[in-house]
């Protein structure tokens, strides 16, 4: 029998939020996100479904999913330390395309999937799992310093924002999510399943 973690919760706050409205992934601040079944109203990443891409190999590139990824969630303290990592002094949340900064969750791209976040506003925000680094947000980080090697800069985060990139999410009770807003995270009750 596997060793079973109790379930508990964790008291966080969103400390930025963040949306992509334009034809990208990168996001800018705003006062609030309003939020439908759909994610994001007008944000890149918004739908109930998505096209698989490269994270998804065992489908022909394009197939229509759903879409998991309706919100991109970081931890400030996690981003200095791939910052750190890649020899730089920042790494902007919206640089990578995040639309929630939170602060209070220890080790935040670690919370395991089915993770609930409950907003103070009503929302609730279900994790899918973590957001692997990709080099396409390496790369928008690497428009930021063009004193340094781009290339080196775009590959680089892929390596030191592993297990720090954050997480993603979808929506599972619609509302309005604010700066500043109290939240508390429902950690379900975990193990590592043996196999066999």
């Amino acid at each position: 029998m596997p060793e079973i973690v109790r379930a508990r919760k964790i008291k966080g706050a969103a400390e930025a939020v963040l949306a992509a409205r334009g034809s990208d992934f990168v996001s800018q601040p705003v006062e609030a996100l309003t939020l439908g079944f759909d994610g994001i109203e007008g944000d890149y990443h918004a739908g109930p479904t998505r096209k698989s891409g490269g994270r998804e190999p065992w489908y022909p590139r394009g197939t229509e999913i759903r879409n998991e990824r309706q919100l991109s969630i970081v931890a400030a303290d996690e981003l200095a330390l791939a910052a750190r990592d890649m020899g730089i002094d920042r790494i902007e949340p919206g640089w990578i395309g995040a639309n929630l900064v939170i602060s209070g969750i220890p080790l935040l791209s670690m919370l395991p999937p089915r993770t609930q976040l409950f907003f103070e506003g009503g929302v609730t925000l279900r994790i899918d799992g973590d957001n692997n680094p990709c080099r396409f947000a390496g790369a928008e980080i690497a428009k930021n310093f063009p004193d340094e090697d781009a290339t080196e800069l775009a590959l680089g985060f892929v390596k030191a924002a592993k297990r720090r990139r954050g997480v993603v999410a979808w929506v599972e009770k619609p509302g309005t999510i604010a700066t500043g807003e109290a939240l508390t995270a429902r950690i379900w009750e975990q193990w590592i399943y043996p196999g066999n």
